[in-house]
């Protein structure tokens, strides 16, 4: 079943990718209490995540806090080390990026494919949400192989 607005996100642990080295969370310890702008990726150094959904996240940065966002997460079912490393070269400080590396939270939540046909296993769709306080206050999940539901632009037209 897939997550839906009004629904709290189950309480899973997840990895902070910071310049410190992998930083263990939970996803009630990250969530809880702010509210967040997140958004997740099939991969790392994929072309459409590389060329454009994280840096409409970078771009946007400073006008989606602005509209009342605390933190702007990235999430994939990438290690915490890729995830750090995209961080440094692709994106920003103002991102914090999440390690789902096994993939558990893509699929409690729903949100999960097997893209082993293309040699990357079971991956996350591309989504984006706003959540508050741990409960998920919009969602905008792409349609297979399509990008723009998932984008910055479309969260701060909703915020």
């Amino acid at each position: 079943m897939t997550i839906s607005i009004g629904d709290r996100l189950p309480e899973l642990p997840l990895t902070i990718a910071g310049v410190d080295g992998p930083q263990p969370t939970t996803t009630g310890e990250y969530f809880g209490g702010k509210r967040v702008a997140l958004f997740a990726v099939p991969g790392a150094y994929t072309p459409t995540c590389s060329a454009r959904h994280l840096p409409s996240f970078v771009e946007k940065a400073g006008e989606l806090k602005g509209k009342g966002v605390d933190e702007i997460a990235c999430i994939s079912v990438n290690d915490p080390f890729v995830m750090a490393a995209w961080n440094k070269s692709d994106g920003s400080e103002d991102i914090t990026m999440l390690a789902d590396g096994n993939g558990a939270f893509a699929e409690a939540i729903g949100l999960s494919f097997d893209g082993s046909k293309f040699g990357m296993g079971k991956r996350s769709q591309r989504y984006s949400m706003i959540v508050n306080d741990a409960v998920v206050e919009q969602l905008n999940v792409e349609a297979p192989g399509e990008y723009s539901a998932s984008s910055a632009e479309t969260l701060l037209g909703q915020l």
